[in-house]
C-alpha cells in the first residue's frame, strides 16, 4: 500500500487505497484467481427469478470459493452469487450461525 504523505500544515494526504476499504491488496488477491473473473458477469447477477445454475456450476470448481463466500458475508453483499450461494442462501447461512 502506498504510504501517506504529511503536508506542511500537518494534514495527512491519503492515497485512494485508504478510502472505504479495510481490505489490503493481499486480502483481495483471491479475486484475481476467481473463475468468475473469466466468465460472463451477468450469470452471477441474474434478474429476479432468473436461474443461478450456470454461476453455481462455475463456483463448484473455483479454488477461491471459500474466500469469496467469506468476503460476501463480511461485506453483506446483497446481490449476486458469491461463493456459490445466492443472497437468500447467504441470509439463511447467517441466521444459522447466530
Amino acid at each position: 500500500m502506498e504510504s501517506d504523505h504529511v503536508e506542511d500544515d500537518g494534514r495527512v494526504e491519503l492515497s485512494l487505497l485508504d478510502f472505504g476499504a479495510d481490505e489490503t491488496e493481499e486480502e483481495l488477491s483471491w479475486q484475481e484467481r476467481a473463475l468468475c473473473a473469466q466468465t460472463d458477469p451477468e450469470a452471477f447477477f441474474p434478474e429476479k427469478g432468473g436461474s443461478t445454475r450456470e454461476a453455481k456450476k462455475v463456483c463448484v470448481s473455483c479454488e477461491v470459493r471459500a474466500e469469496c463466500l467469506e468476503y460476501a458475508l463480511q461485506n453483506d453483499e446483497r446481490f449476486g452469487i458469491w461463493g456459490g450461494l445466492s443472497e437468500r442462501e447467504r441470509r439463511k447461512l447467517k441466521r444459522r450461525a447466530i
